[in-house]
């Protein structure tokens, strides 16, 4: 009988397991792209291949939700395993240098072994955001605090480069969900 009940609870821990998995949906491939990162070294999609990783777009002068967006980041690092990769793309590249980035990246405490903080020419950096992420991205129509509008959603992207979600960081319980969403990830 126990042999019968352990065998039931791992079934259906291989059930639940494999659900979670199915719903999430390959939405997109992510982008390639050829970036500087904070350290000064060119950094590549291809670097994060085989990789589970959450990407965001911020600005370090931004007086918005930027800050907001890295402090929930810097919760994701503490909360997810080591294997899953983080990625800030700035979407200020002409302020945003590598030694900005790197300053910024301290504040927020951001492990340089598994966070990633990558700039490069404008125009790249817009059309990666816009056609390859698929989100919004405007620097024409913003405020004096806020002079770059753009998207404040997290992109989980798998070990074979496709987008699974978007996750508001506006809600609590977002984090939550991409926490799990990730680690059922680096299980598949």
């Amino acid at each position: 009988m126990k042999r019968f009940v352990c065998l039931l609870v791992l079934s259906l821990f291989f059930v639940a397991s494999c659900a979670a998995k199915a719903d999430l949906p390959v939405m997109y491939s992510s982008p390639e792209f050829s970036l500087t990162e904070r350290s000064a070294r060119e950094v590549k999609s291809q670097e994060l291949a085989g990789q589970v990783w959450i990407a965001d777009f911020v600005f370090t002068s931004c007086g918005g939700v930027c800050p907001v967006m890295t402090s929930k980041m810097r919760t994701l690092q503490e909360k997810l395993p080591m294997e899953v990769r983080l990625v800030s793309f700035s979407v200020d590249p002409e302020n945003d240098t590598p030694k900005v980035l790197t300053e910024y990246a301290r504040r927020y405490n951001a492990d340089p072994n598994r966070w990633l903080f990558l700039t490069g020419k404008k125009a790249e950096l817009f059309k990666l955001v816009r056609e390859g992420f698929k989100l919004a991205l405007d620097d024409t129509s913003g405020t004096e605090k806020e002079p770059i509008t753009h998207s404040s959603r997290f992109v989980l992207i798998d070990k074979q480069g496709q987008i699974r979600g978007y996750y508001s960081m506006e809600e609590d319980d977002e984090l939550t969900r991409i926490v799990r969403d990730a680690k059922s990830l680096l299980k598949g």
